[in-house]
Protein backbone atom coordinates (compact mmCIF):
# COMPACT_ATOMS: atom_id res chain seq x y z
CA UNK A 1 0.00 0.00 0.00
CA UNK A 2 1.04 3.62 -0.50
CA UNK A 3 1.68 5.93 2.44
CA UNK A 4 -1.75 7.49 1.92
CA UNK A 5 -3.44 4.09 1.88
CA UNK A 6 -1.61 3.02 5.05
CA UNK A 7 -2.70 6.26 6.72
CA UNK A 8 -6.33 5.71 5.67
CA UNK A 9 -6.18 2.15 6.98
CA UNK A 10 -4.99 3.34 10.39
CA UNK A 11 -7.79 5.92 10.51
CA UNK A 12 -10.34 3.14 9.92
CA UNK A 13 -8.81 0.99 12.66
CA UNK A 14 -9.08 3.88 15.12
CA UNK A 15 -12.61 4.87 14.09
CA UNK A 16 -11.50 8.23 12.62
CA UNK A 17 -13.55 9.64 9.75
CA UNK A 18 -11.65 12.91 9.19
CA UNK A 19 -8.41 14.52 10.34
CA UNK A 20 -7.66 18.13 11.20
CA UNK A 21 -5.21 19.48 8.60
CA UNK A 22 -1.83 20.63 9.83
CA UNK A 23 -0.70 24.24 9.41
CA UNK A 24 1.15 25.34 6.30
CA UNK A 25 4.76 26.48 6.38
CA UNK A 26 3.87 29.06 3.73
CA UNK A 27 3.15 32.38 5.53
CA UNK A 28 0.88 33.47 2.64
CA UNK A 29 -1.36 30.39 2.92
CA UNK A 30 -4.79 30.79 4.58
CA UNK A 31 -3.89 28.08 7.12
CA UNK A 32 -0.36 29.36 7.75
CA UNK A 33 1.42 28.29 10.93
CA UNK A 34 1.17 30.53 13.97
CA UNK A 35 4.29 32.47 14.96
CA UNK A 36 2.67 34.84 17.45
CA UNK A 37 3.78 34.19 21.03
CA UNK A 38 0.55 35.77 22.27
CA UNK A 39 -1.41 32.77 20.97
CA UNK A 40 1.34 30.12 21.12
CA UNK A 41 0.34 28.54 24.42
CA UNK A 42 -3.33 27.51 24.37
CA UNK A 43 -2.44 24.81 26.91
CA UNK A 44 0.25 26.69 28.84
CA UNK A 45 0.97 24.13 31.54
CA UNK A 46 3.35 21.31 30.62
CA UNK A 47 2.99 17.99 32.46
CA UNK A 48 5.24 18.00 35.51
CA UNK A 49 7.97 15.39 35.21
CA UNK A 50 8.12 15.21 39.02
CA UNK A 51 4.40 14.63 39.57
CA UNK A 52 2.96 11.13 39.38
CA UNK A 53 -0.17 10.47 37.36
CA UNK A 54 -2.15 10.34 40.60
CA UNK A 55 -0.89 13.81 41.61
CA UNK A 56 1.69 12.61 44.12
CA UNK A 57 4.95 14.58 44.08
CA UNK A 58 8.27 12.85 43.40
CA UNK A 59 10.49 13.69 46.36
CA UNK A 60 13.48 11.36 46.04
CA UNK A 61 15.81 9.82 43.49
CA UNK A 62 14.53 6.38 44.44
CA UNK A 63 10.96 7.42 43.71
CA UNK A 64 12.07 8.75 40.31
CA UNK A 65 13.86 5.55 39.29
CA UNK A 66 11.35 3.04 40.62
CA UNK A 67 8.03 4.81 40.04
CA UNK A 68 7.93 8.01 38.01
CA UNK A 69 10.49 7.27 35.30
CA UNK A 70 8.92 3.90 34.36
CA UNK A 71 5.54 5.66 34.27
CA UNK A 72 6.78 8.25 31.76
CA UNK A 73 8.43 5.57 29.62
CA UNK A 74 5.19 3.60 29.54
CA UNK A 75 3.17 6.70 28.63
CA UNK A 76 5.47 7.49 25.71
CA UNK A 77 5.18 3.93 24.47
CA UNK A 78 1.40 3.88 24.79
CA UNK A 79 0.48 7.35 23.56
CA UNK A 80 3.29 8.74 21.39
CA UNK A 81 6.01 6.54 19.87
CA UNK A 82 4.48 3.06 20.16
CA UNK A 83 5.31 -0.18 21.87
CA UNK A 84 8.42 -2.14 20.93
CA UNK A 85 7.35 -5.79 20.47
CA UNK A 86 8.47 -8.11 23.23
CA UNK A 87 10.28 -10.52 20.93
CA UNK A 88 12.35 -8.55 18.43
CA UNK A 89 14.82 -10.84 16.62
CA UNK A 90 18.48 -10.86 17.61
CA UNK A 91 21.18 -9.03 15.66
CA UNK A 92 24.50 -10.61 14.63
CA UNK A 93 27.30 -8.10 13.97
CA UNK A 94 30.11 -8.72 11.53
CA UNK A 95 33.10 -6.60 10.49
CA UNK A 96 33.21 -6.61 6.68
CA UNK A 97 36.13 -4.30 5.84
CA UNK A 98 38.91 -2.63 7.83
CA UNK A 99 40.66 0.32 6.18
CA UNK A 100 43.49 2.55 7.42
CA UNK A 101 42.70 6.10 6.34
CA UNK A 102 43.15 9.77 7.23
CA UNK A 103 40.30 12.01 8.35
CA UNK A 104 41.83 15.40 7.74
CA UNK A 105 45.39 14.98 8.95
CA UNK A 106 44.53 12.38 11.60
CA UNK A 107 45.24 8.70 10.90
CA UNK A 108 42.20 6.54 11.63
CA UNK A 109 40.98 2.97 11.45
CA UNK A 110 37.63 2.65 9.64
CA UNK A 111 35.54 -0.48 10.08
CA UNK A 112 32.52 -1.26 7.94
CA UNK A 113 30.22 -3.35 10.12
CA UNK A 114 26.83 -4.87 9.39
CA UNK A 115 24.27 -6.12 11.89
CA UNK A 116 22.19 -8.90 10.32
CA UNK A 117 18.82 -9.34 11.98
CA UNK A 118 17.64 -12.93 12.40
CA UNK A 119 14.87 -13.30 9.82
CA UNK A 120 14.24 -17.02 10.23
CA UNK A 121 10.63 -16.19 11.13
CA UNK A 122 10.14 -14.49 7.73
CA UNK A 123 13.01 -15.08 5.25
CA UNK A 124 11.40 -12.81 2.65
CA UNK A 125 12.25 -9.72 4.72
CA UNK A 126 15.93 -8.94 5.21
CA UNK A 127 17.21 -6.29 7.63
CA UNK A 128 20.90 -5.45 7.68
CA UNK A 129 21.91 -2.53 9.90
CA UNK A 130 24.78 -0.62 8.29
CA UNK A 131 27.33 1.20 10.43
CA UNK A 132 30.78 2.72 9.87
CA UNK A 133 33.01 2.86 12.97
CA UNK A 134 36.02 5.21 12.83
CA UNK A 135 38.60 5.54 15.63
CA UNK A 136 41.84 7.57 15.72
CA UNK A 137 44.94 5.43 15.16
CA UNK A 138 47.26 7.76 17.05
CA UNK A 139 45.46 7.52 20.41
CA UNK A 140 46.17 4.82 22.98
CA UNK A 141 43.42 3.07 24.85
CA UNK A 142 39.66 3.03 24.22
CA UNK A 143 38.17 6.36 23.14
CA UNK A 144 34.78 8.05 23.48
CA UNK A 145 32.60 7.62 20.39
CA UNK A 146 29.74 9.71 19.05
CA UNK A 147 27.22 7.68 17.05
CA UNK A 148 25.56 9.79 14.36
CA UNK A 149 22.56 9.03 12.16
CA UNK A 150 23.61 9.32 8.54
CA UNK A 151 25.28 7.70 5.50
CA UNK A 152 27.86 4.99 6.13
CA UNK A 153 30.47 5.54 3.43
CA UNK A 154 34.18 5.20 4.19
CA UNK A 155 35.30 8.71 5.15
CA UNK A 156 38.53 8.71 3.07
CA UNK A 157 39.24 5.33 1.41
CA UNK A 158 42.92 4.48 1.41
CA UNK A 159 44.42 4.99 -2.08
CA UNK A 160 47.15 2.98 -3.82
CA UNK A 161 50.68 4.38 -3.84
CA UNK A 162 52.06 5.97 -7.02
CA UNK A 163 53.98 2.78 -7.73
CA UNK A 164 50.79 0.72 -7.32
CA UNK A 165 48.91 3.12 -9.62
CA UNK A 166 51.61 2.57 -12.22
CA UNK A 167 51.20 -1.20 -11.94
CA UNK A 168 47.43 -0.85 -12.31
CA UNK A 169 47.75 1.42 -15.33
CA UNK A 170 50.33 -0.82 -17.03
CA UNK A 171 48.01 -3.80 -16.57
CA UNK A 172 44.98 -1.86 -17.86
CA UNK A 173 46.86 -0.61 -20.93
CA UNK A 174 48.11 -4.12 -21.70
CA UNK A 175 44.59 -5.51 -21.42
CA UNK A 176 43.18 -2.79 -23.67
CA UNK A 177 45.90 -3.31 -26.27
CA UNK A 178 45.21 -7.03 -26.24
CA UNK A 179 41.52 -6.33 -26.85
CA UNK A 180 42.21 -3.66 -29.48
CA UNK A 181 45.75 -3.60 -30.93
CA UNK A 182 45.08 -0.22 -32.57
CA UNK A 183 45.29 1.35 -29.11
CA UNK A 184 49.05 0.75 -29.07
CA UNK A 185 49.48 3.66 -31.48
CA UNK A 186 47.05 5.84 -29.45
CA UNK A 187 49.03 5.22 -26.26
CA UNK A 188 52.27 5.99 -28.11
CA UNK A 189 50.87 9.36 -29.21
CA UNK A 190 49.75 10.18 -25.63
CA UNK A 191 52.51 8.75 -23.43
CA UNK A 192 51.58 10.82 -20.35
CA UNK A 193 47.93 9.71 -20.28
CA UNK A 194 46.95 7.09 -17.72
CA UNK A 195 43.60 5.27 -17.37
CA UNK A 196 43.60 5.96 -13.62
CA UNK A 197 45.07 8.84 -11.65
CA UNK A 198 45.26 9.52 -7.90
CA UNK A 199 42.38 11.74 -6.74
CA UNK A 200 43.46 15.37 -6.33
CA UNK A 201 43.64 16.88 -2.86
CA UNK A 202 40.47 18.73 -1.96
CA UNK A 203 40.06 21.18 0.83
CA UNK A 204 37.23 20.17 3.18
CA UNK A 205 33.84 21.82 3.06
CA UNK A 206 33.85 23.94 6.18
CA UNK A 207 30.99 24.13 8.66
CA UNK A 208 28.72 27.18 8.66
CA UNK A 209 30.83 28.69 11.44
CA UNK A 210 33.95 28.35 9.32
CA UNK A 211 35.16 25.39 11.37
CA UNK A 212 36.37 22.03 10.16
CA UNK A 213 33.87 19.22 9.41
CA UNK A 214 32.43 17.53 12.48
CA UNK A 215 34.26 14.28 11.82
CA UNK A 216 37.59 16.13 11.62
CA UNK A 217 36.85 17.88 14.92
CA UNK A 218 36.00 14.59 16.62
CA UNK A 219 39.13 12.67 15.60
CA UNK A 220 41.39 15.67 16.21
CA UNK A 221 40.05 15.72 19.77
CA UNK A 222 40.91 12.02 20.16
CA UNK A 223 37.32 10.81 19.75
CA UNK A 224 35.89 8.20 17.44
CA UNK A 225 32.62 8.34 15.56
CA UNK A 226 30.14 5.81 14.21
CA UNK A 227 27.80 6.57 11.31
CA UNK A 228 24.61 4.50 11.51
CA UNK A 229 22.18 4.44 8.57
CA UNK A 230 18.69 4.65 10.12
CA UNK A 231 16.98 3.67 6.87
CA UNK A 232 18.82 0.36 6.88
CA UNK A 233 16.74 -0.28 10.01
CA UNK A 234 13.41 1.18 8.88
CA UNK A 235 12.36 3.18 5.82
CA UNK A 236 11.37 6.83 6.29
CA UNK A 237 7.85 6.46 4.87
CA UNK A 238 4.59 4.78 5.76
CA UNK A 239 4.68 2.52 2.70
CA UNK A 240 7.79 0.89 4.18
CA UNK A 241 6.08 -0.14 7.41
CA UNK A 242 5.57 -3.65 6.05
CA UNK A 243 9.33 -3.95 5.56
CA UNK A 244 12.35 -3.13 7.74
CA UNK A 245 12.41 -4.20 11.36
CA UNK A 246 8.75 -3.22 11.90
CA UNK A 247 7.66 -5.31 8.92
CA UNK A 248 9.89 -8.23 9.91
CA UNK A 249 8.35 -8.47 13.37
CA UNK A 250 4.88 -8.31 11.80
CA UNK A 251 5.70 -10.89 9.06
CA UNK A 252 5.11 -8.33 6.34
CA UNK A 253 1.70 -7.24 7.61
CA UNK A 254 0.74 -3.61 8.45
CA UNK A 255 1.23 -2.57 12.06
CA UNK A 256 -1.48 -2.31 14.69
CA UNK A 257 -2.29 1.07 16.31
CA UNK A 258 -0.23 0.46 19.44
CA UNK A 259 2.95 -0.66 17.71
CA UNK A 260 6.14 1.32 17.24
CA UNK A 261 6.84 3.85 14.50
CA UNK A 262 10.03 4.70 12.63
CA UNK A 263 11.45 6.97 15.36
CA UNK A 264 11.32 4.17 17.91
CA UNK A 265 12.67 1.70 15.34
CA UNK A 266 15.61 3.99 14.59
CA UNK A 267 16.29 4.27 18.32
CA UNK A 268 16.19 0.47 18.58
CA UNK A 269 18.72 0.27 15.74
CA UNK A 270 21.02 2.70 17.54
CA UNK A 271 20.82 0.54 20.66
CA UNK A 272 21.83 -2.49 18.64
CA UNK A 273 24.73 -0.45 17.27
CA UNK A 274 25.74 0.26 20.86
CA UNK A 275 25.69 -3.48 21.52
CA UNK A 276 28.45 -3.81 18.92
CA UNK A 277 30.44 -0.79 20.11
CA UNK A 278 30.61 -2.24 23.61
CA UNK A 279 32.52 -5.19 22.14
CA UNK A 280 35.04 -3.06 20.21
CA UNK A 281 38.32 -2.81 22.17
CA UNK A 282 39.09 0.60 20.62
CA UNK A 283 35.82 2.08 21.97
CA UNK A 284 35.09 3.15 25.54
CA UNK A 285 31.68 1.55 25.84
CA UNK A 286 30.75 3.71 28.84
CA UNK A 287 31.37 6.94 26.87
CA UNK A 288 29.26 6.44 23.75
CA UNK A 289 26.91 9.22 22.66
CA UNK A 290 24.19 9.65 20.06
CA UNK A 291 23.62 12.59 17.69
CA UNK A 292 21.12 13.63 15.04
CA UNK A 293 19.55 16.66 13.33
CA UNK A 294 15.92 17.35 12.42
CA UNK A 295 13.98 14.04 12.28
CA UNK A 296 17.17 12.30 13.35
CA UNK A 297 17.40 14.81 16.20
CA UNK A 298 14.04 13.48 17.35
CA UNK A 299 15.41 9.94 17.07
CA UNK A 300 18.62 10.83 18.94
CA UNK A 301 16.70 12.32 21.87
CA UNK A 302 14.36 9.31 21.95
CA UNK A 303 17.35 6.94 21.84
CA UNK A 304 18.99 8.66 24.80
CA UNK A 305 15.72 8.71 26.74
CA UNK A 306 14.99 5.02 26.28
CA UNK A 307 18.47 3.48 26.50
CA UNK A 308 20.31 4.48 29.66
CA UNK A 309 23.55 2.94 28.39
CA UNK A 310 24.14 5.97 26.16
CA UNK A 311 26.27 8.45 28.08
CA UNK A 312 25.52 11.62 26.11
CA UNK A 313 23.39 13.12 23.36
CA UNK A 314 23.61 16.08 20.97
CA UNK A 315 20.06 16.92 19.84
CA UNK A 316 20.05 19.13 16.74
CA UNK A 317 17.00 21.17 15.67
CA UNK A 318 14.55 18.41 16.57
CA UNK A 319 11.22 20.31 16.64
CA UNK A 320 7.90 18.58 17.32
CA UNK A 321 8.26 14.94 18.30
CA UNK A 322 11.65 15.89 19.75
CA UNK A 323 12.52 18.69 22.18
CA UNK A 324 9.64 21.04 21.26
CA UNK A 325 6.40 20.74 23.30
CA UNK A 326 3.50 19.10 21.52
CA UNK A 327 1.16 21.49 23.34
CA UNK A 328 2.68 24.59 21.75
CA UNK A 329 0.79 26.26 18.89
CA UNK A 330 3.87 27.53 17.07
CA UNK A 331 5.05 26.27 13.69
CA UNK A 332 4.81 22.51 13.32
CA UNK A 333 1.83 20.92 15.07
CA UNK A 334 0.51 17.60 16.31
CA UNK A 335 -1.65 17.60 13.17
CA UNK A 336 1.56 17.71 11.11
CA UNK A 337 2.99 14.67 12.87
CA UNK A 338 -0.31 12.86 12.34
CA UNK A 339 -0.40 13.54 8.58
CA UNK A 340 0.17 10.83 5.98
CA UNK A 341 3.67 12.26 5.34
CA UNK A 342 4.88 11.95 8.94
CA UNK A 343 2.62 9.66 10.95
CA UNK A 344 4.91 6.68 10.34
CA UNK A 345 7.34 8.25 12.81
CA UNK A 346 4.81 7.83 15.62
CA UNK A 347 2.54 5.13 16.99
CA UNK A 348 -0.57 4.63 14.85
CA UNK A 349 -2.70 5.57 17.87
CA UNK A 350 -1.11 9.04 17.83
CA UNK A 351 -3.60 9.96 15.08
CA UNK A 352 -6.31 10.25 17.75
CA UNK A 353 -4.95 13.63 18.85
CA UNK A 354 -5.55 15.13 15.41
CA UNK A 355 -8.95 13.62 14.66
CA UNK A 356 -11.63 16.07 13.44
CA UNK A 357 -14.45 13.51 13.33
CA UNK A 358 -14.31 10.13 15.07
CA UNK A 359 -16.24 7.56 17.06
CA UNK A 360 -14.58 8.84 20.24
CA UNK A 361 -14.66 12.22 21.98
CA UNK A 362 -12.56 14.96 20.34
CA UNK A 363 -8.92 15.04 21.46
CA UNK A 364 -6.00 17.41 21.01
CA UNK A 365 -2.40 17.87 22.17
CA UNK A 366 -3.48 18.69 25.73
CA UNK A 367 -4.85 15.14 26.08
CA UNK A 368 -1.39 13.60 25.69
CA UNK A 369 -0.21 12.76 29.24
CA UNK A 370 3.46 13.53 28.49
CA UNK A 371 5.34 16.23 26.62
CA UNK A 372 8.85 17.03 25.45
CA UNK A 373 10.06 18.19 28.87
CA UNK A 374 9.35 14.64 30.08
CA UNK A 375 11.34 13.19 27.16
CA UNK A 376 14.31 15.41 28.01
CA UNK A 377 13.92 14.49 31.69
CA UNK A 378 14.29 10.79 30.85
CA UNK A 379 17.89 11.58 29.87
CA UNK A 380 18.78 12.75 33.39
CA UNK A 381 21.32 12.75 34.95
CA UNK A 382 23.38 12.03 31.82
CA UNK A 383 24.96 14.57 29.45
CA UNK A 384 22.23 16.16 27.31
CA UNK A 385 22.94 19.03 24.88
CA UNK A 386 19.99 20.73 23.11
CA UNK A 387 21.14 22.57 19.97
CA UNK A 388 19.44 24.97 17.54
CA UNK A 389 20.38 27.47 14.85
CA UNK A 390 18.54 30.63 13.83
CA UNK A 391 15.70 31.17 11.32
CA UNK A 392 17.69 33.79 9.41
CA UNK A 393 20.19 31.08 8.41
CA UNK A 394 17.66 28.34 7.66
CA UNK A 395 16.72 26.84 11.05
CA UNK A 396 13.09 27.73 10.46
CA UNK A 397 10.69 29.17 13.03
CA UNK A 398 8.66 26.06 12.20
CA UNK A 399 10.92 24.19 14.66
CA UNK A 400 9.95 26.46 17.59
CA UNK A 401 13.31 27.14 19.22
CA UNK A 402 11.68 28.94 22.13
CA UNK A 403 9.40 25.99 22.83
CA UNK A 404 12.42 23.70 23.13
CA UNK A 405 14.05 26.20 25.48
CA UNK A 406 10.93 26.14 27.67
CA UNK A 407 10.96 22.33 27.77
CA UNK A 408 14.68 22.27 28.63
CA UNK A 409 14.15 24.68 31.52
CA UNK A 410 11.19 22.62 32.77
CA UNK A 411 13.25 19.40 32.67
CA UNK A 412 16.30 20.80 34.48
CA UNK A 413 14.91 20.14 37.96
CA UNK A 414 15.11 16.38 37.38
CA UNK A 415 18.91 16.65 37.16
CA UNK A 416 18.82 18.54 40.47
CA UNK A 417 16.67 15.85 42.10
CA UNK A 418 19.18 13.21 41.01
CA UNK A 419 22.11 15.10 42.51
CA UNK A 420 23.50 16.45 39.22
CA UNK A 421 23.83 19.93 37.77
CA UNK A 422 21.14 20.79 35.27
CA UNK A 423 21.27 24.11 33.43
CA UNK A 424 24.17 26.22 34.72
CA UNK A 425 23.90 29.03 35.49
CA UNK A 426 20.50 27.93 36.82
CA UNK A 427 17.38 29.50 35.36
CA UNK A 428 15.34 30.90 38.23
CA UNK A 429 12.36 32.10 36.22
CA UNK A 430 9.39 29.87 35.42
CA UNK A 431 9.86 28.05 32.11
CA UNK A 432 6.90 29.93 30.64
CA UNK A 433 8.60 33.31 30.94
CA UNK A 434 12.31 32.50 31.20
CA UNK A 435 14.20 34.58 28.59
CA UNK A 436 16.22 32.62 26.06
CA UNK A 437 20.00 33.05 26.25
CA UNK A 438 21.47 35.22 23.48
CA UNK A 439 22.55 33.48 20.28
CA UNK A 440 26.05 31.96 20.58
CA UNK A 441 25.83 32.19 24.37
CA UNK A 442 25.44 28.66 25.67
CA UNK A 443 24.56 27.37 29.10
CA UNK A 444 27.31 24.74 29.31
CA UNK A 445 28.12 24.58 33.01
CA UNK A 446 25.89 21.62 33.88
CA UNK A 447 25.08 18.17 32.57
CA UNK A 448 22.05 19.61 30.78
CA UNK A 449 23.22 22.12 28.17
CA UNK A 450 21.59 24.58 25.79
CA UNK A 451 23.15 26.54 22.95
CA UNK A 452 21.60 28.29 19.98
CA UNK A 453 24.26 29.13 17.41
CA UNK A 454 24.04 31.57 14.52
CA UNK A 455 24.04 28.78 11.91
CA UNK A 456 21.20 27.11 10.08
CA UNK A 457 19.48 23.72 10.16
CA UNK A 458 22.52 21.86 11.47
CA UNK A 459 24.29 21.27 14.77
CA UNK A 460 27.72 21.57 13.12
CA UNK A 461 28.63 24.94 14.72
CA UNK A 462 27.85 23.46 18.14
CA UNK A 463 29.91 20.29 17.68
CA UNK A 464 33.17 21.70 18.99
CA UNK A 465 31.37 23.07 22.05
CA UNK A 466 29.77 19.68 22.62
CA UNK A 467 33.13 17.88 22.40
CA UNK A 468 34.82 20.16 24.93
CA UNK A 469 31.79 20.15 27.23
CA UNK A 470 31.48 16.35 27.29
CA UNK A 471 35.25 15.78 27.61
CA UNK A 472 35.27 18.04 30.66
CA UNK A 473 32.63 15.96 32.41
CA UNK A 474 34.33 12.68 31.48
CA UNK A 475 37.76 14.03 32.39
CA UNK A 476 38.93 12.72 29.02
CA UNK A 477 42.35 13.57 27.65
CA UNK A 478 43.62 11.54 24.68
CA UNK A 479 46.88 9.67 25.17
CA UNK A 480 49.23 9.50 22.21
Amino acid sequence: MTSEQMHARMMRLLGIEAMRPGPSGNPAAPNHANYDEATANPYPKLPDALTMDNGQKVTSAKMWWTERRPQIVADYAKYVYGEVPKHVPAVHWQVLVVDHEHVGFTPVVAREVVGTVDNSSDPQISVKIRMMVVTPANVKGPVPVLMMFGPTDFPAPNQPTRQQYQQINDAMKAAMEHENPALTQVFAEHPAWEPMAPPPFRFPQLNQDGGLPNTWELVQAGWGFAMLDPQSVQADNAAGLTEGIIGLVNHGQPRSPEQWGALRAWAWGASRGLDYLKTDPDVNGSEVGIEGVSRYGKAALLTMAMDQRFAMVLVGSSGKGGATPLRRNFGEAVETLASSEEYHWMAGAFLKYAAAKAKFAPMNASDIPVDSNDLIALCAPRLTFISYGIPERGDAKWLDQRGSWMATVAASKVWTLLGAKGLVPPVTENYRVAPMPPVNHGLLGGKLAWRQDDGGHTDAPNMIFFIHWAAKWFGYQPRG
